[in-house]
């Protein structure tokens, strides 16, 4: 066998430690200081903290967006869902496009979820601010 015939068996080996040994993942989101999952590692276990995070901050703003629309009158409590629609418009294309810097790398999925999870995060305390005089009672 000559060098040129061990090539593509080199590259399936090498391919093969790349895909299965842990990768770790740095998208924007996962970088701040407060992400709840910035200490993992691990693709997929970043994927699970990940998706547990956003679920765990999406129950809070919903939670808080709930309770608040209880508390305001029906005027202001359809403007909060009317703004409500449209941050989630917004939320969506901007974690979309920060997905997409990542093609179809393994660090788009996670890049997906940490971006939807600090989202929820910040979403969540601008509505505390916004509304801090309604919640007081």
């Amino acid at each position: 066998m000559n060098s040129r015939s061990l090539l593509p068996a080199y590259a399936l080996v090498l391919l093969g430690v790349f895909v299965s040994s842990p990768v770790a993942v740095h998208a924007q989101h996962m970088n701040e200081k407060d992400s709840p999952c910035a200490n993992v590692v691990v693709t997929s276990d970043s994927v699970s903290c990940l998706s547990k995070a956003k679920d765990t901050a999406e129950a809070k703003l919903d939670a808080l967006s709930g309770r608040l629309r209880h508390k305001l009158e029906a005027q202001d409590a359809t403007r909060l869902v009317e703004t409500q629609k449209t941050w989630i418009k917004y939320r969506n294309q901007n974690c979309t496009a920060e997905r997409e810097l990542y093609g179809l790398g393994t660090a788009a999925g996670p890049a997906y979820l940490a971006c939807l999870e600090a989202m929820a995060r910040a979403r969540t305390k601008e509505l505390e601010i916004t509304y801090a005089v309604v919640l007081k009672d």
